[in-house]
């Protein structure tokens, strides 16, 4: 017996430990030379398979349950067939689980293990729809079992499973799919392509690539709209604009997609007389308008943003809430006061205005007017107040120099559920130091644990690890004791800085001095720093020591590390256990 083999005949068993008690095995006679049913048991049946079906498209999962273990019940006592109707039963519930994971993986399991002790497990409606059930609660690795021992001749399996990997964002893995499938014989469709293409777009495989190109053409799929836009799309993320563009030129049909990809292309490098010769050619929407814009916007060409904006009027185009705060954004940054409020009136008229997002940019934009007063009417109408409003303000206040007033707002902040991050601090923080109020800058930093752990993590994920550590010592200095989260926050800040001696340090006074357990969070930056910097032995010598199984997330971790230093071997060790871990 082979390997893969055993493997299957483990995953079996361990599958049909889910197996209610009460789910009964066929008899002796098979589906199909089991009694016919009378007339009042089909309808007593067919009563029960509707209020199944209701349940399960209700999201009901209990009651629905409930009505399967009714019917099994009741064919087992009357043996008469009940194949189609157990199917349809099963791919109801499947359905259901598959809208409802996150609550509803041992049911699922359930009806997996149901499927294989009743022979359905290479079902060709079933397969698909466990496929989607196991990549949807992350069980990739069940995923590819149950495709690989389904029926070798159909590729539907194959794309829901590659479509899988790339939802979790690994690349490498779709393409390592998408070779296993042409190596068993299994034909790609018109539906593989484009996810493969997308993989190693991401992954910036250009060998691989241009090879799956070659297939396309081949296998006469290259005329297809969704081949010929990811080819497209793959060639610009390649850095490839006139292979893009060639094709794009090639194309018989130019969707929205393909039209906003090679604009964007050509925007995102600053070739904006080429993105403008392909807009005069092309039937502008809505979203097209806005790429261009927001791609202005990106590279501060805020002039030419609004006068986008302008031809989008001119031109009959619709303008929605995202246009409204290019323009706003367009505005702040550039002085363009009265624009701004042109666009305000317009907002006003097409009733967004009431939008949050646009609220804070009419806040920020009002702010650097000059127009305080009116930037406290936006706030103060603005019912539910998210982080980036109170932020808007207070950096508003603060711009036009009005200090105290960003200080009351501030602590007004504090006082609600809303926790300031590190921008509403490195907001704040120069207000301290322009007043001179040191006392005041005490408190902000010793408001709260949250609050310095706020910071932390800001100036950590800034690269900023050496302030990270000068304010977690301020915190000791103000007697402010560390909790886990701060110690997450401090040791990905030293992770992110490759400040690995601080970072073991860090660790050891964790344990020693506060007194805090190490959770998975911790060790997951332990094995991130070693990793980063290529000790990827003491990664490895973390995960072994660790009291705990590691997560999908460390493995992960060492796994991308790897890649970067070219350790093979230790790759190799991290993928087999995650494998495992995947499996349990």
């Amino acid at each position: 017996m082979t390997s893969w083999s055993i493997f299957l005949q483990q995953n079996l068993s361990q599958v049909q430990k889910f197996i209610p008690k009460s789910w009964k095995k066929p008899s002796s006679q098979t589906l199909f030379q089991q009694k016919i049913p009378t007339f009042d048991e089909k309808l007593q049946l067919d009563s029960i398979s509707s209020s199944l079906q209701t349940f399960a498209n209700q999201g009901n999962l209990i009651k629905a349950f409930e009505s399967y273990s009714l019917i099994q019940n009741y064919v087992s006592s009357s043996t008469f067939s009940y194949s189609l109707l157990t199917l349809h039963s099963i791919c109801s519930l499947l359905i259901c689980c598959t809208t409802t994971f996150e609550k509803s993986f041992s049911q699922g399991k359930q009806l997996h293990a149901h499927i294989i002790t009743f022979g359905f497990e290479q079902n060709h409606v079933l397969v698909p729809k466990l496929v989607t059930f196991y990549t949807n609660v992350g069980c990739l690795s069940d995923a590819y079992v149950i495709t690989l021992n389904s029926k070798k001749g159909c590729c539907f399996s194959w794309n829901l499973l590659i479509s899988g990997y790339m939802k979790y964002g690994f690349w490498r893995e779709a393409i390592c799919v998408y070779k296993q499938m042409l190596s068993i014989g299994v034909k790609p469709d018109k539906f593989t392509y484009p996810s493969v293409l997308k993989a190693c777009g991401n992954e910036l495989d250009m060998r691989f690539g241009r090879e799956v190109h070659r297939s396309i053409y081949a296998s006469c799929h290259e005329k297809d709209q969704f081949v010929q836009n990811a080819l497209v799309t793959m060639y610009v993320k390649f850095g490839e604009l006139k292979v893009a563009r060639d094709l794009f030129d090639k194309m018989p049909v130019k969707d929205v997609v393909s039209w906003n990809t090679m604009i964007y292309a050509y925007s995102s490098k600053g070739m904006w007389q080429e993105a403008l010769m392909l807009i005069e050619r092309m039937p502008m929407n809505t979203v097209t308008w806005n790429v261009l814009a927001g791609g202005c916007l990106e590279t501060y060409n805020y002039r030419g943003a609004l006068e986008l904006i302008s031809q989008m009027r001119y031109h009959g185009a619709e303008l929605d809430c995202v246009t409204i705060v290019i323009g706003l954004s367009a505005c702040s940054q550039s002085g363009f006061f009265k624009v701004g409020k042109e666009i305000h009136c317009f907002a006003f008229r097409s009733c967004f205005d009431g939008i949050v997002i646009v609220k804070n940019a009419l806040i920020i934009m009002y702010s650097r007017c000059n127009d305080l007063g009116y930037t406290h009417v936006l706030f103060r109408s603005t019912e539910a107040k998210s982080l980036t409003t109170w932020n808007s303000i207070i950096a508003g206040c603060i711009y036009l120099a009005r200090y105290d007033e960003a200080s009351f707002i501030f602590r007004e902040m504090l006082s609600t559920e809303v926790k300031p991050n590190y921008v509403t601090i490195a907001s704040i923080l120069p207000y301290c130091a322009r007043t001179m109020n040191l006392s005041h800058g005490k408190e902000i930093h010793c408001s709260d644990k949250v609050t310095y752990t706020s910071l932390i993590a800001g100036y950590g994920m800034q690269g900023e690890g050496q302030v990270a550590l000068l304010l977690f010592e301020e915190m000791n200095r103000y007697r402010i004791k560390p909790d886990y989260i701060t110690m997450v926050a401090v040791l990905s800040a030293c992770s992110h800085s490759g400040l690995v001696l601080e970072g073991q340090m860090m660790f050891e006074r964790m344990v020693n001095e506060y007194k805090i357990s190490p959770q998975m969070e911790h060790f997951a930056c332990m094995v991130d720093l070693f990793g980063n910097v290529g000790l990827l032995k003491r990664a490895v010598q973390v995960i072994i020591e660790m009291p705990f199984k590691p997560s999908h997330a460390i493995l992960a971790t060492l796994i991308r590390a790897c890649r970067i230093h070219g350790n093979t071997h230790i790759m190799e060790w991290a993928t087999k256990l995650l494998y495992m871990r995947t499996k349990e």
